[in-house]
């Protein structure tokens, strides 16, 4: 290949010579890029310039860097794992999760005193800063490696009233189900699923390779009164997880006709 020879800043023709040659399947998925060395050659730029260009295209999520081994293709493969966003009510009165048996805890689940956000408030229809119990869970998937952060949050009102979940207020979730459900709930449950770019800690807890979102889903579980009773919070990475979800139609209610 010819050297560069576009408009802009070097770094950045380099950058868009090596995405081309990505996108065109010229370095295939997973596959080691040439070295500084070899790039350094085919595009007749400087160490500092490939360096630079590998930097842009590790920003941008289409290579990983391996310490000691070199830059790779990124894959764009499906993820590693499905999680089914459902819940069965067994004929026992047990509540199964789909993914229950998927999970190992990495480490012993963290137990805490804590308040409300502006986010979670919003979720649990209380004012920032109401006392909360919380839980926070590390997860992984011994098959894909995968890793999962988890967190349960009980409005201290509701750990009153059902003074079970205020002594172990770290029970994993379909237990926690059975005993609201034994306090006389009838449960229902809300969804919502957002992407963002992690935080630091997150991003070294999931073990993220660079430019990669989680997956951040929030679970809100109502009670009778359609009054939120109990707050789920999962960041999974985005490059390892995909969630699915059953959707069943709701029925219209039926309209009275006059006579």
């Amino acid at each position: 290949m010819s050297e560069i020879q576009r408009p802009g800043a070097l770094y950045q023709q380099v950058a868009a010579a090596i995405r081309e040659a990505i996108l065109s399947g010229e370095f295939a998925p997973d596959s080691m890029l040439p070295s500084e060395a070899q790039l350094m050659t085919r595009y007749g730029v400087s160490r500092p310039t490939v360096r630079n260009a590998i930097a842009a295209l590790r920003a941008e999520g289409l290579i990983d860097v391996r310490h000691g081994k070199g830059s790779f293709v990124r894959t764009d493969g499906q993820p590693a794992l499905t999680l089914e966003r459902r819940i069965t009510h067994s004929s026992e009165d047990k509540f199964v999760m789909p993914n229950g048996d998927t999970w190992q805890e990495a480490e012993q689940p963290h137990t805490y005193r804590t308040h409300t956000t502006k986010d979670t408030g919003r979720l649990l229809q209380l004012d920032e800063e109401e006392a909360l119990f919380g839980c926070d869970r590390l997860l992984t998937d011994p098959a894909t490696g995968t890793r999962a952060m988890h967190r349960t949050l009980i409005p201290f009102e509701v750990a009153e009233a059902v003074p079970l979940l205020g002594k172990e207020p770290c029970k994993p979730p379909a237990a926690i189900y059975w005993v609201l459900t034994q306090a006389g709930h009838t449960l229902t449950w809300s969804e919502t699923v957002r992407a963002h770019m992690p935080l630091p800690d997150e991003r070294t807890t999931l073990q993220l390779p660079d430019a990669t979102p989680i997956l951040h889903v929030t679970r809100t579980a109502h009670g009778t009164d359609e009054r939120p009773l109990l707050l789920e919070e999962l960041r999974v990475g985005a490059d390892r997880a995909e969630l699915a979800y059953r959707i069943t139609a709701d029925k219209q209610p039926t309209r009275r006709t006059r006579t």
